[in-house]
């Protein structure tokens, strides 16, 4: 969607996530990329009800887009029109960086004030909520966050992070499939992007209370959680960092539905 000579670029579509394997099913609404044509999720277990997510409030879609042109700052620049003036899009704010939509400087000012806060003082993070004596501690020096062990040794770090890291959860933010620097990643990523990590030296942050409140922070976020009718999306890569995203699953699906809301 950020190439503007792709040949589906004026097409209005959407698109979702599943898992389906031996241990159930996994489906979740997605605004990762973008946020698009309205639609929820859902999946009818064994009982015979159904579970779902992703619905928006009464005119939430109309709503995020109002919201969104409204934030200065170059946020309206991620909405995409058709030629006849319909709307198309939103395009997330690593991809509206990509396509010269959005500053790519939007977040440096957040990601400045975190680089000093804790060159002078600890970022604790516990990754898994299941285990609670598993933490690791941060601390920046010479331009590097070192994080350490219970034990004081020195378990991976990470280079002064660029606003498209911190949007895309990648690159200086990198999170591989791994115990330690991925979990670790992934919780910075949520914080940044909710812009928890100034109001909370212990991370992830698990009250909604405190997310987006600074000045700086993911607007694009912060807006489509603000449209949903239960609170929960997936507007970045690691929103499911304490259970904040869009996602159903069961053992045992019956049926698995993606439900269009109204264009309102």
């Amino acid at each position: 969607m950020q190439n503007p000579s792709d040949p589906n670029r004026n097409i209005l579509f959407n698109w979702s996530e599943h898992t389906l394997n031996d241990s159930g099913l996994w489906i979740n609404s997605t605004q990762v990329d973008m946020f698009s044509a309205p639609y929820a999720v859902g999946v009818k277990i064994p009982n015979g009800s159904t579970k779902s997510t992703g619905h928006l409030k009464p005119v939430g879609y109309n709503g995020f887009f109002t919201a969104l042109r409204g934030q200065p700052g170059g946020w309206a620049n991620l909405i995409q029109t058709r030629s006849d003036g319909t709307v198309l899009r939103a395009l997330a704010p690593g991809h509206g960086i990509e396509s010269g939509a959005l500053p790519a400087t939007v977040m440096n000012d957040y990601i400045n004030r975190v680089w000093s806060k804790y060159t002078t003082s600890t970022l604790t993070v516990t990754p898994f909520a299941d285990q609670p004596n598993t933490k690791y501690f941060g601390r920046i020096s010479d331009n590097v966050m070192n994080f350490t062990n219970s034990s004081g040794g020195v378990v991976t770090s990470f280079q002064k992070p660029d606003t498209d890291s911190v949007f895309g959860c990648h690159k200086l933010l990198d999170a591989p499939n791994d115990l330690v620097r991925g979990p670790i990643s992934r919780t910075l990523c949520a914080g940044y992007n909710r812009s928890t990590l100034l109001v909370n030296a212990n991370q992830p942050d698990t009250s909604s209370a405190n997310f987006y409140l600074d000045a700086v922070t993911n607007h694009y976020a912060r807006k489509i959680h603000a449209q949903m009718a239960d609170g929960k999306a997936y507007a970045f890569a690691f929103d499911d960092v304490d259970t904040y995203e869009s996602l159903v699953n069961d053992p045992n699906p019956q049926q698995a539905y993606i439900t269009l809301d109204p264009f309102s």
